[in-house]
């Protein structure tokens, strides 16, 4: 019998049957969780040839199911938002949103948060709607969107999103700008699914292999991740709203550098992100590399003919520093993929 939570004991292994092995179980773990003959438990192979064993109910419960989210009338649905976002992050599957004392909902919360919801909560669908309560559920499970596959998207829309910002730049094409910062919220939907999965795995570290991911480790590593990428894709909103308040033109040369310094950025942060998904040093290294090539361009692009407006020299230095932080954004990445990846290039002792 075990001492303690922390104690430890040998079984021997035994066969029955000719071709069953079978171990004794400690009597103080079956009566601790309630258990009897014929109960079934569940089994699992973990890294390192470790084996889980676990009750039918712990395993259920290790899965977030229900929260309530109470509100008033004096909530704003801002407010009932960000409640609603705190338990979609923490994993619950059913996230009910009622209002206090039997009393209803007022319209702009139920009009606001269904809104919310339906644009920024991949997976999410509103099953239950009335005066007094709404009720979102959480659909998708982890294998029909990985974290890897959740990733690729925010990658191809930001990159998408920076050489539509910088061809808006070129033509004085304004509805094409305001389309960047329109895109935003897919990038932030897909964020926001991410460290869903991330912050349930870190709860239950059973479904690591389930979101596509091998070690717990790498979980702070992808979460750093796609904070970078969702930044990348503020810098080429910024980038857009600038945009929208140039009055002026820019001469040809400065386009040019600018949309040199923008292809470098943009194709360091895709590599970098191929690097992550690829698991690939070397790529990964190659990156860090160009981040000179970027500020050498950029020196050069500090420089504005005397004819341009101050307000214009300034709205293009912040188009210019997005860019940079686009390049910069892409090197974090690529830091994060080496000390994923190191333990490929070194040679055991």
């Amino acid at each position: 019998m075990l001492a303690s939570k922390t104690a430890e004991e040998t079984r021997k292994l035994q066969l029955t049957g000719g071709s069953t092995y079978i171990v004794s179980l400690p009597k103080r773990w079956i009566d601790q969780n309630h258990l009897k003959r014929g109960s079934i438990i569940r089994l699992r192979e973990e890294d390192g040839g470790l084996l889980s064993i676990m009750p039918t109910a712990v395993a259920k419960q290790e899965i977030q199911d229900e929260a309530l989210v109470r509100a008033t009338s004096k909530d704003s649905p801002d407010q009932l938002i960000r409640k609603v976002v705190a338990t979609y992050l923490i994993g619950y599957s059913l996230i009910h949103v009622r209002a206090e004392n039997q009393k209803p909902l007022s319209a702009k919360q139920r009009h606001e948060i269904k809104a919310f919801s339906r644009r920024m909560l991949v997976g999410t669908e509103i099953v239950k709607d009335t005066a007094e309560e709404l009720t979102l559920q959480v659909l998708v499970s982890y294998p029909e969107l990985s974290v890897q596959s959740a990733l690729r998207r925010m990658t191809i829309i930001t990159a998408s999103m920076h050489r539509d910002a910088i061809a808006a730049l070129k033509c004085h094409d304004f509805q094409q700008a305001k389309e960047v910062i329109n895109t935003d919220d897919e990038v932030d939907r897909f964020n926001m699914y991410v460290v869903r999965q991330l912050k349930t795995a870190i709860q239950n570290p059973r479904i690591i292999k389930d979101i596509g991911l091998e070690k717990a480790r790498d979980c702070l590593g992808y979460r750093l991740v796609t904070k970078s990428v969702e930044r990348t894709a503020d810098h080429a909103v910024a980038i857009a709203e600038n945009i929208m308040n140039f009055q002026g033109r820019i001469e040809e040369k400065t386009l040019e550098k600018l949309e040199s310094m923008s292809n470098i950025a943009v194709s360091m942060f895709e590599n970098a992100m191929e690097a992550l998904l690829r698991q690939d040093y070397v790529l990964a290294e190659s990156i860090i590399e160009k981040t000179e090539d970027v500020i050498a361009i950029e020196k050069q692009t500090l420089t504005f003919p005397n004819k341009m407006q101050s307000e214009e020299v300034a709205r293009l230095r912040l188009i210019i520093e997005s860019i940079r932080r686009t390049a910069e954004y892409a090197t974090d990445i690529a830091e994060i993929v080496l000390n994923l990846t190191v333990q490929s290039i070194l040679t055991p002792t």
